[in-house]
């Protein structure tokens, strides 16, 4: 915008608006607007203001907030900067409220984001928002402590029931609130102050222990949270403090953890927001690494992929932003690398590769140019901003562009044909060629123009058409780029209409999509004239003049193809006579897509062109005559085209001729009467009513004529000729009444012939211009509106007067004129709907109360109402509102009419012009076709003019259909009770249209559910007796609200609900109520679920803080407009703090009311079961954690813990473990000093892992706390990860017993709801029901742990401390002795629950209870079965999560005792260590003594005999050396090690490492006498190695490379080559093992040692073991691929050692070689230069011995000679040189094909190699073998023919 302009507007306005939406300033009364806004904007500062001081968040702030929202959506950020930030400031206030109810945060957030999200319009210098705020607002929500003890319900949060329809809308709102909140801390990142990130790392360096779940925690917080856009001076406060330790940790971590990803994003972030400013180079060889990891692409043939890489690979947006932001500069060393990784994947994008990896490589290339794209808009074209610009040095240079784009050229022309369809590659060619027209085009019209004249593959040519129609834009702006791109355009066009094709639908549509976009961007003006004429033509230019003769024939042959289509299309032909007569779904398509091409290229047309068109389209339509239904749509369709575009000439030709004839046929009195009408009449008729469709001043002329046949065919008698006469009066109603713009041309002003100064070859493809569009718009003249009215007056009002007849009895009208009136009265009304003003009426009052003023907007739309004139809309609702009423009464199955009579009212409420449905579509369209056409790279809205000019149309309709905030007024309320009656009348789908009506009134009008609700509920009453079940169950449905409206049975309102859900509950008891009625019974279900589903906690404290009201007060005062309100006085602001308690108080006694009405409706004895249940379902949602559940409902659950049905008791499960957590006192906490602990001095530095300074947390035998003084002494902390990376700032523990709350509280001392509670736990009968219910079975052997139930006794003993556990014992001691799983289950989880809950108990307590549990426990573990396990594990773990381990040291010692000691048999040893490993595990890093006992314990016994208990001891290690991390900063552990381990292995496998004889698996039987050897116990040993490196492989964080290499040479030894599953386990798990090492990924410095080992082993004697170092490298290499190459000497190693395999006397090694040197070759790892061929053509030269004659049966010569050996590998060089391309043909390849047919006579071997080569070159060089073709000379073409086709090729 113009600096004057900017002017100007701060004049009208009083202030500079931020960022207003410029389309408004194109509408036809854009002069009224800026008063109206300004208006509006003061009456949202002055109220919103207002009502947050006087402390009203709902109604007001909630009222008021929306209105901004909706301001924003039609005037954009309209207000001054001042304004903008005291909006935003307010707006952050209000959305950290802490108790703020949930919905209201997110309407609160969403309007926030919306405030911000245009970052460059406000600096840090305008805006300063606090983070701290905002991650508490996260830890509430996202980490909430009550959530799952349902004491909060978020929306969406996992619900206790929902079914699997239900789960698929919860995935599509998933999350909806976590994904709000995350927006909202992006949106304010840029705004965080420059201390921010220190305070951050300070918060969440804590959390980062690699072990435990707080590193996920944390490291998604820096992704979050972090700054990066801090401007260059203030980076030493960013990313400088933590770049070196992010990147150190990531580049360190092999095996990908789930928390990687978020630092990938985390640095995608910040490269982008940088560029420049950070070197990446030493980096960018480990980046390209981990991306093409990341993509999971199968290499090799037998490869394993490890779970965890395929679901936590990186996300794909965030790679490509990455990628984008590391081009360029002065390095270019991140183009080589991502050359290099589009040429290793490229032929991944083949169409014949498939796989799940495919839709990852598509999002890939779609998104990566696009990103490009945007980086270069930003630093080309974008108007500079306060964020930090690119330095000149790194700017992508035009170099780097067509290096850029030449990178990704292949595997785009690749991708074009792919399964997934074509629309990815699409666009990326638009990116592509908007950078770099000339490379990116020229290949894809290759691929095109033979694509249009293939009949064979017509997929070919869809994909190539939407390829096209991508670059479609660049193509036809030529420019100086591409200058010839536009001759291209007319060829193209006229090749494309065999296209229009009745038999292959989904060619004609992407035809018609391509010829309507190339001719919306090309004027179809004839110019060649102009060579005469003009001098100054370029080359080009003088091409397309003479071309542009043809664009005449184009637009006819065009016409003539479409009226082929129309011809094989009427409904004779596709329809046998009883199918439907409407269109079907297909044909609706074609005909849009027919009759929008067809307008576009008459709106492109120059008047000639036009004229000849118009004659044509005349004459087909008049000389035939054509069934209405689908071939007389089309052709209609095609007329109204013409006529709307040029509506003087047409209306000229089809006007006379359509009434002639209709008068004509219409002489004859009878017709009209006829119920079958002459197809003639009908044809014409529905071509008159598609004609008139155009601007309302062009049909004036008409009038009399189009008057006389309204009057004539309206009273037709035939339904389908006055549905046209109703159609034509609607078109001529709307062409006269609404504002429309009457021309879409590209170019404004239309075309006409060339001129002196104008050649309209020269605006090919331009944009439109925004502030020069010259829209016309229709704007209804004086002349037109009185011609409305003057139709009403003739049509409606007879209408209208004949009903109102009929509805007081005084006339007969049969069904059928009563359907045929109301037909003309909805056309009336939708005709002319935007000339009635709206319904009039008293607003209701005393709905709510409000200290705000709550009115509504009205918005200007282009038109005053003229109150002179009858006001048709009050007229229709009176006379329907009686004939309603009639009908209800006299003929209630009347209901076609009943139909019509919803419509009516739905529009009398609505309708004010137009539909939102079709808004909405239209607003879809126009994002569309923007997106297919835009130009990303220079911005700025270059769009082109007819969409611009649709855009603006799209404002207007925006303005009229806002209707949010309607005041509810008595008409509305006579309307709302009329459809209510509906919805509960007899029919049901009356029913069903009545209630769809009724749900979208309910969202217009504020506050009308407060009206409405007890009328609905007066249905469901128990006591009446005159209820039908059709009204009950229209009732239930009118509650239960459709999937995207209001749902009465749930407003978020404690006024509502207190009504609602105790009627649901009682109309249990109602008569109408059937059980037996299947549909009622699921309705109620639905209801239920609803509910269940939708509900989210609602607020009972309404506070306001006062930093909110501070900003408020701000302000009422800041700035223009001034808001009309007055400050509130102190008076005022007094009633409002009074107010707001008031609410408070009464809200909590609604709610205590709500649930004594549950209650009393689950105590009632009549009451059905299932509303019992629908009652304790609602009772279980109304628990929360600021007030405790009343005393009443405590008593019900807790007596329900053993009612009879297991619903119920699941339910009470729940809810008591909640009303326990409500009951739980509050622990002090004091910080604790680390320093005083360890009596040393903090590290220096970072330095994570085990210190000195938090040794004392650790677990010593020799200091644990074993008397009552040291327990109390010692310094407890709970949670894992406190110190094991650096200590918090304040480290928080627990106070000293005597200043807790007391324990062991007397029953006087305990509150009402504890002693129910203790009563019933200390009544043994209680107990031992309730145990009883606990063992039960619920589903055979699916059931597990459940949490739930520990959850419940963890807050028992928790609260009551040991009161209970006297009670309890003896059923301990029963159930754990009973092996049943069910029994044992139970026992466990109430020992777990014990564990936890004893946390805060006294020593003497807590050394009782583990005299109690040692022996259970030791019980149970003996007693353990296959069932059980798994939940002792689970219990054990649950037990030590978050504990210290000094607390539990008496379990720890418990588990310790030999837990291998082959008692209980192998099962019992496994299933012991699975129970320890579930304790140890959760404890981490502080128990390194307990893990070196267990280690030394395990290692005699390594050589287990038993499978389950070798791979369990596999586990078991895994979780040992978990600690032993290669991360950065971090010291050696103290736990054990791997490589001293591993050293003690390698030792015990020496004799397997010796002999070279094959390793065979000795199964020992167990009762053998004698010493087995050292060889069997090694395989035994060997074994278990195995097992604990496959378990490794997805677990820990970094591969201990150099220990694996010392195993290396032993598995290569012994894994098969062969796939075959017959191998024994051991074999088995040595290739697992080989395949999972092979993916590993490397560290630069690892790759030495890792070849050093293959070539040692690539000289072992065994060729399986040769062979399987060819797997191996293979998969090592693509996985490491960046790595190796970006050193030179590893790759040459790497050559060497392929080639020198190549001539290995094992052919089946050869064999592997070549497949390997070929694969090395195909992704660019090693290049095919000069003296690698010269190599392979000299071994190739090699002689052969003479063959001897041999007797015919004697044996062939077995040995192969050296020489023929040497000869094969030559020949196999070769050919893994031609089968390194299979998809093109490279310079080098003909050569070497020649070279490879020579030896197609050689002995075999090498014969058979040839011929394989040529098959597969054949094969894989088939489809595109015309372009191939050209590579060849002559001469070679004809001996390549010759081999590929010649008999030896069959032999």
């Amino acid at each position: 915008m113009s600096r004057n302009m900017k002017q100007v507007a701060s004049d009208t306005l009083g202030f500079v608006p931020q960022k207003d939406i410029v389309y408004n300033k194109l509408l036809p009364y854009a002069d009224k607007l800026d008063s109206e806004s300004n208006d509006i904007l003061a009456k949202i500062k002055g109220n919103l203001s207002r009502a947050v001081q006087l402390r009203e968040l709902w109604p007001g702030v909630l009222f008021w907030t929306r209105r901004l929202s909706t301001y924003m959506r039609l005037y954009g950020r309209k207000f001054s900067k001042e304004d903008h930030v005291l909006f935003i400031k307010l707006l952050y206030e209000l959305v950290t409220i802490p108790k703020l109810e949930i919905s209201m945060m997110q309407g609160l957030a969403r309007l926030l984001i919306n405030l911000l999200k245009k970052r460059e319009l406000l600096s840090r210098e305008d805006l300063e928002l606090p983070w701290r705020p905002l991650y508490e607002l996260q830890e509430r929500i996202l980490y909430s402590k009550t959530e799952h003890l349902g004491l909060n319900w978020f929306p969406n949060s996992p619900r206790p029931r929902s079914s699997s329809k239900l789960i698929m809308i919860k995935l599509f709102q998933r999350c909806s609130v976590e994904n709000v909140l995350k927006t909202l801390v992006k949106s304010c990142r840029p705004y965080f102050p420059e201390s921010a990130t220190q305070e951050m790392l300070e918060e969440w360096r804590p959390l980062l222990c690699p072990f435990d779940v707080t590193m996920q925690r944390a490291i998604s917080y820096f992704d979050l949270f972090l700054p990066t856009t801090l401007p260059p001076h203030l980076h030493h406060k960013g990313f400088k403090l933590w770049f070196d330790e992010l990147t150190g940790l990531w580049a360190s971590v092999q095996n990908l953890p789930s928390w990687e990803v978020h630092l990938v994003n985390l640095f995608a972030r910040l490269a982008n927001d940088n560029i420049g400013y950070i070197d990446w180079d030493p980096y960018i060889p480990k980046i390209f690494t981990r991306i093409l990891r990341s993509l999971n692409l199968p290499v090799g043939s037998s490869q394993m992929l490890v779970q965890r890489y395929a679901a936590n690979a990186y996300d794909i947006s965030h790679v490509v932003l990455w990628v984008s932001s590391l081009l360029g500069g002065p390095s270019q060393q991140a183009q080589a690398q991502l050359s290099g990784l589009f040429n290793s994947i490229t032929s991944f994008f083949h169409p014949s590769n498939h796989g799940r990896w495919l839709m990852k490589l598509m999002k890939l290339l779609q998104r990566l140019p696009a990103a490009v794209v945007r980086r270069l808009h930003r630093e080309r074209y974008r108007k500079p901003t306060w964020l930090t610009p690119v330095p000149e040095s790194h700017k992508l240079t035009e170099e780097n562009i067509t290096d850029f784009v030449q990178s990704m050229m292949q595997p785009v022309l690749l991708a074009m044909f792919s399964k997934t369809g074509s629309l990815d590659a699409a666009q990326a060619l638009q990116n592509l060629a908007l950078m770099r027209p000339e490379l990116v085009i020229p290949p894809v019209l290759e691929k095109t123009y033979p694509a249009m004249e293939t009949l064979t593959e017509p997929h070919q040519l869809t994909a190539t058409l939407s390829c096209m129609i991508g670059v479609a834009r660049s193509l036809v702006s030529g420019g100086q780029r591409f200058p010839e791109g536009p001759t291209h355009m007319l060829p193209l066009l006229v090749r494309a209409l065999p296209g229009v094709d009745p038999n292959d639908f989904s060619k004609c549509m992407i035809t018609f999509q391509f010829i309507a976009t190339f001719v919306t961007l090309v004027p179809l003006v004839d110019c060649s004239s102009a060579l005469h004429e003009r001098t100054d033509l370029t080359e080009v230019e003088r091409k397309l003049c003479s071309a542009s003769a043809e664009f005449e024939d184009f637009v006819l042959q065009f016409m003539d193809r479409c009226f082929a289509l129309i011809d094989s299309s009427t409904l004779e032909q596709t329809r046998e006579e009883t199918e439907t007569e409407k269109m079907t779904h297909l044909e609706s398509l074609v005909e849009l897509g027919l009759s929008s091409t067809f307008s576009t290229i008459l709106t492109q047309c120059s008047l000639e062109i036009f004229k000849v068109a118009l004659k044509k389209v005349f004459n087909f339509a008049t000389t035939n005559i054509f069934e209405t239904r689908v071939a007389g749509r089309m052709v209609a369709d095609m007329c109204r085209a013409a006529s709307k575009c040029n509506p003087v000439e047409a209306l000229k030709r089809f006007v006379p001729h359509c009434c002639n004839a209709i008068n004509q046929i219409a002489v004859n009195e009878e017709v009209l009467k006829e119920e079958e009408l002459d197809k003639e009449l009908l044809w014409n008729l529905q071509l008159l009513s598609e004609v008139t469709r155009v601007d309302g001043d062009k049909v004036l002329p008409y009038r009399t004529q189009l008057v006389q046949i309204l009057q004539l065919t309206l009273r037709l008698k035939c339904k389908q000729g006055y549905t046209l006469a109703c159609n034509m009066l609607h078109h001529i109603l709307r062409s006269t009444a609404l504002i429309y713009p009457t021309e879409y041309c590209s170019m404004p002003g239309g075309f006409h012939q060339h001129s002196r100064d104008r050649l309209p070859i020269r605006d090919w493809g331009r944009p439109g211009d925004l502030w020069n569009l010259d829209i016309q718009w229709h704007v209804p003249c004086v002349e037109e509106t009185s011609f409305a009215f003057y139709i009403l007056d003739l049509i409606l009002q007879p209408e209208l007067q004949r009903l109102q007849r009929f509805s007081q009895g005084e006339l007969e009208m049969s069904r059928e004129d009563v359907l045929q009136s109301l037909a003309i009265v909805q056309h009336c009304l939708l005709g002319a709907g935007s000339l009635m003003p709206p319904l009039k009426g008293e607003p209701v009052s005393e709905l709510v109360q409000s200290m705000v003023n709550l009115e509504e907007t009205r918005l200007y739309i282009g038109r005053e109402y003229d109150v002179s004139r009858e006001n048709y809309r009050d007229a229709i609702c009176r006379v329907m509102r009686q004939l309603l009423h009639y009908i209800l009464e006299h003929s209630e199955d009347d209901t076609k009419s009943l139909f019509s009579i919803i419509k009516i009212i739905s529009d009398l409420l609505h309708f004010k012009g137009s539909h939102k449905h079709e808004f909405d579509s239209r607003w879809k369209r126009f994002n569309l076709v923007k997106k297919s056409m835009e130009n990303r790279l220079h911005g700025r809205k270059q769009h082109i003019r007819a969409l611009l000019i649709d855009r603006v149309m799209l404002q207007h309709e925006l303005r009229k259909l806002t209707m949010e905030g309607c005041q509810y007024r008595s008409v509305h309320q006579d309307l709302m009770k009329d459809l209510l009656r509906l919805s509960t009348s007899t029919y049901s789908q009356v029913r069903s249209r009545a209630q769809g009506v009724f749900f979208t009134a309910l969202g217009t009008y504020n506050f009308c559910c407060r009206d409405l609700i007890p009328h609905v509920l007066e249905f469901l009453k128990p006591n009446r007796r005159d209820v039908t079940q059709q009204q009950f169950k229209g009732a239930l449905y009118c509650l239960l609200g459709n999937h995207s409206g209001v749902c009465l049975a749930n407003l978020h309102d404690w006024d509502c609900i207190t009504l609602t859900w105790p009627a649901i509950v009682h109309s249990g008891l109602s008569s109408a109520m059937s059980l037996e009625k299947p549909s009622i019974v699921r309705l109620f279900d639905d209801l239920a679920d609803k509910i269940h589903r939708q509900y989210e906690t609602i607020g009972i404290d309404f506070s306001v803080p006062e930093a909110c009201i501070a900003v408020a007060s701000r302000l009422m005062v800041a700035g223009k407009p001034v808001p009309p309100q007055p400050v509130p006085t102190e008076e005022e602001l007094a009633v409002g703090r009074k107010t707001q308690q008031n609410k408070n108080t009464d809200s909590e006694g609604k709610y205590e009311r709500l649930v004594a009405d549950l209650l009393d409706g689950i105590s009632n004895r009549d009451m059905p079961w299932k509303f019992e249940h629908i009652a304790i379902g609602f009772l279980s949602l109304l628990l929360r954690d600021d007030l405790p559940l009343p005393a009443p409902a405590v008593l019900f659950f807790v007596k329900s813990l053993n009612h009879d049905s297991l619903l119920v008791r699941k339910v009470a499960i729940s809810a008591v473990a909640g009303i326990m957590k409500q009951l739980k006192r509050p622990h002090k906490k004091v910080p604790v000093d680390p320093l005083e602990l360890c009596g040393g001095k903090l590290p220096s530095g970072l330095a994570a892992g085990d210190r000195p300074d938090n040794q004392w947390l650790q677990y010593h035998k020799d200091s644990l706390p074993q008397t009552q003084q040291d327990w109390e002494s010692c310094v407890f902390v709970e949670k894992t990860h406190w110190g094991y990376y650096s200590w918090p700032r304040k480290l928080m523990s627990y106070a000293p017993p005597e200043e807790q709350p007391k324990q062991n509280l007397t029953r006087e001392e305990m509150n009402e709801r504890e002693q129910i509670i203790f009563d019933h736990f200390s009544d043994p009968v209680f107990i031992a029901q309730l145990i009883e219910f606990l063992s039960l079975e619920d589903r055979k052997g699916k059931d597990k742990f459940s949490p739930r139930r520990f959850c419940l006794f963890k807050g028992l003993f928790r609260n009551f401390s040991d009161a209970f556990v006297p009670v309890l014992r003896p059923h301990l001691q029963r159930l754990v002795a009973d092996s049943h799983e069910s029994k044992q289950r139970c026992v466990a989880e109430i020992i777990s629950g014990l564990i936890r809950g004893c946390k805060h108990w006294s020593y003497v307590k807590v050394e009782g209870l583990w005299e109690v549990l040692c022996p259970l426990l030791r019980t149970a573990l003996t007693n353990i079965t296959i069932e059980t396990y798994a939940d002792w594990g689970t219990c054990i773990a649950t037990a030590c999560e978050s504990r210290d381990p000094r607390k539990l040291h008496w379990l720890f010692e418990m588990l310790m005792e030999s837990p291998v000691n082959g008692e209980g048999g192998s099962f019992v040893d496994a299933c012991r260590l699975y129970v320890l490993q579930g304790g140890l595990a959760q404890q981490e890093w502080r128990v390194p003594e307990l893990l070196h006992r267990l280690l030394q314990y395990l290692e005699p016994k390594l050589t287990q005999v038993y499978k389950n208990v070798r791979e369990r001891i596999g586990s078991v290690l895994t979780y040992i050396f978990m600690i032993d991390v290669n991360l950065p900063y971090t010291q050696p552990t103290s736990s054990p090690r791997i490589a001293d381990f591993t050293r003690r292995v390698v030792a015990r496998l020496k004799p397997l490492m010796e002999g070279d004889e094959e390793i065979q698996n000795h199964v020992m039987e167990e009762n053998e006498v004698g010493e087995p050897d050292e060889r069997t116990q090694a395989i035994k040993l060997l074994k278990t190695v195995l097992k604990w490196l496959i378990a490794s492989a997805g677990r820990s964080f970094s591969t201990a490379v150099p220990e694996q290499l010392q195993l290396l040479p032993l598995l290569f030894k012994i894994a098969p080559v062969e796939n075959d599953d017959s191998y024994d386990e051991l074999k088995r798990d040595a290739k697992t093992c080989l395949s999972l090492m092979s993916q590993g990924l490397l560290y630069a410095e690892q790759i030495p040692l890792v070849l050093r080992v293959l070539q040692g082993i690539a000289g072992s004697s065994s060729w399986h073991a040769r062979y399987t170092v060819l797997t191996y490298l293979q998969i090592m290499v693509f996985y490491n691929l960046f790595t190796f190459m970006s050193d030179q000497g590893s790759v040459d190693q790497v050559r060497a050692l392929v080639v020198s395999l190549l001539e290995d006397e094992q052919l089946e090694v050869r064999e592997m070689a070549a497949t390997t040197l070929s694969g090395f070759l195909q992704c660019n790892f090693l290049s095919m230069d000069a003296p690698m061929q010269a190599h392979f053509e000299a071994l190739c030269q090699t002689s052969l011995p003479k063959k001897k004659t041999r007797a015919l049966g004697s044996a062939v010569d077995t040995v192969p000679s050296a020489d023929l050996m040497r000869r094969h590998a030559g020949v196999l060089g070769l050919s893994a040189c031609i089968l390194s391309s299979p998809y093109d043909v490279p310079t080098w390849m003909p050569q070497l094909l020649m070279d490879l047919s020579a030896h197609l006579n050689d002995t075999q071997p090498i014969e058979m190699t040839v011929k394989k080569t040529l098959s597969n070159f054949r094969r894989t060089h088939h489809d595109n073998w015309q372009e191939h073709k050209q590579q060849f000379t002559d001469d070679q073409l004809v001996v390549l023919t010759d081999l590929l086709v010649s008999p030896c090729y069959y032999a």
